[in-house]
């Protein structure tokens, strides 16, 4: 049931104000606050127990005794779906986004599609990319030092990727070349994903003509490698957390640094913002991932020429997040970067 049926048009407006306001400034909001607003014509002291009445609806919290309150994530969903009115992007805002709209690789595309995004929001942006799977031309692994290895994609578009593995210490070059070979062998021409069954089924069943270290090696290449993810992830402006943060939520977005880390949760909730059409905002608790930090994340999908959805962006920032700014922006480059991959 939706709490706002449940509150009359005055209450509303109070909500709405407080939390506006509290969007503006990340302060708690007091009754005195909002009295001095001349769009809400009512004394402090019915302000105070409309307040208080939306409290017990669930809606506001005080962080402190004889605090101002707070919306809590229940109150801002509300917002986001019933009161907000979404902002309209300015010339100078489309045509920012716009500029980066060149005649570029898909990787250029959506790099400098997340640099704007992080700049224009003041936020740290994702992008979820598919892997491409085009055909290899060369596998190669470099030892780099005492327990790591370069693993050296080299593919038939002319993409180079280089992926860095942990490998047992002193391992023996001829292990390296031994495993480069064999892979070359089988992949040239192939995508790493269309021949590992094949691999591993070669190594489980000892038919790979490897010595023990060497089949290690290619099991974890190739497992490094392809892994099970489809999905690339781009993250940009992680520094600007810090900058538009209080200090007392440093703490907050310590823990937001370490859940961006964990890859494939960010992608399976970027994954969930490619049902149906439009903006999807994930606030808070409603995502696993960020319950702790206290994070939104805002994102759109976009499209391939077919109107097929190929990737998500979006940015992700406190809950305190601008949203009705925040939105039309994320909603506009998801529209740019699709006009582009056409």
């Amino acid at each position: 049931m939706n709490a706002l049926n449940d509150i009359d048009e005055r209450s509303r407006d109070i909500f709405r104000r407080l939390v506006e306001t509290y969007l503006e400034t990340g302060e708690p909001i007091g009754s005195r606050t909002l009295s001095n607003d001349e769009r809400i014509r009512v004394s402090a002291a019915t302000i105070r127990n409309v307040m208080a009445d939306l409290t017990d609806a669930g809606l506001l919290h005080a962080p402190h005794v004889s605090a101002g309150r707070l919306p809590t994530e229940l109150g801002l969903r509300l917002f986001v779906d019933g009161l907000m009115q979404v902002g309209e992007l300015s010339g100078e805002e489309r045509r920012a986004i716009e500029s980066e709209a060149r005649d570029e690789d898909v990787e250029t595309v959506l790099e400098e599609a997340a640099s704007r995004l992080s700049g224009l929001t003041r936020t740290a942006s994702l992008v979820l990319t598919q892997k491409s799977d085009a055909p290899l031309r060369q596998i190669e692994f470099v030892a780099t030092g005492p327990g790591k290895s370069l693993v050296v994609l080299v593919f038939e578009d002319g993409r180079v990727e280089n992926r860095l593995i942990e490998t047992p210490e002193n391992l023996p070059s001829s292990a390296l070349i031994g495993a480069g070979n064999y892979l070359n062998a089988r992949l040239r021409g192939r995508s790493l994903n269309e021949t590992r069954v094949r691999i591993f089924d070669e190594i489980q069943n000892n038919r790979a003509e490897l010595d023990e270290i060497t089949a290690k090696l290619v099991r974890q290449g190739v497992a490094e490698v392809a892994g099970d993810e489809d999905w690339s992830l781009i993250v940009r402006g992680r520094g600007r957390l810090i900058d538009e943060t209080a200090l007392q939520d440093i703490e907050r977005v310590r823990m937001l640094f370490d859940d961006l880390e964990q890859k494939r949760d960010v992608i399976d909730l970027l994954n969930a913002a490619k049902e149906g059409e439009g903006v999807k905002i994930f606030i808070g608790s409603e995502s696993k991932l960020f319950s702790l930090s206290g994070s939104s994340v805002i994102a759109a999908p976009y499209r391939d020429e077919t109107r097929k959805i190929v990737g998500v962006l979006g940015v992700i920032g406190p809950t305190r997040l601008n949203y009705a700014k925040v939105i039309p922006i994320v909603d506009y480059t998801a529209e740019v970067v699709s006009r582009m991959l056409k």
